[in-house]
């Protein structure tokens, strides 16, 4: 089994739920920067961690394993319950 097929649940905050939406949606680190209003360092730091805990090794990985757990909808596909924001 790869490892981003891991079956180990992984705990990740809200802040990294939604980076990996962005991350799904095509956005770059800059762009996330922006869109969150926090610095790029930060989403990069954001990135590493998340690639850490998931255990995948690049972006389209990290995409793949988001799919495949429920945590990201794509053009209606894998839908799930997202939280909702207030922003």
């Amino acid at each position: 089994m790869a490892a981003s097929e891991s079956q180990t649940p992984v705990s990740l905050s809200d802040r990294e739920l939604q980076i990996i939406d962005l991350v799904a949606n095509g956005l770059t680190n800059q762009d996330i920067a922006v869109k969150l209003e926090i610095s790029k360092r930060t989403v990069d730091n954001h990135i590493s961690n998340i690639l850490t805990k998931t255990q995948t090794e690049n972006r389209v990985a990290l995409v793949r394993w988001a799919l495949q757990w429920g945590k990201i909808c794509l053009d209606e596909v894998n839908c799930c319950t997202l939280p909702v924001r207030n922003d």
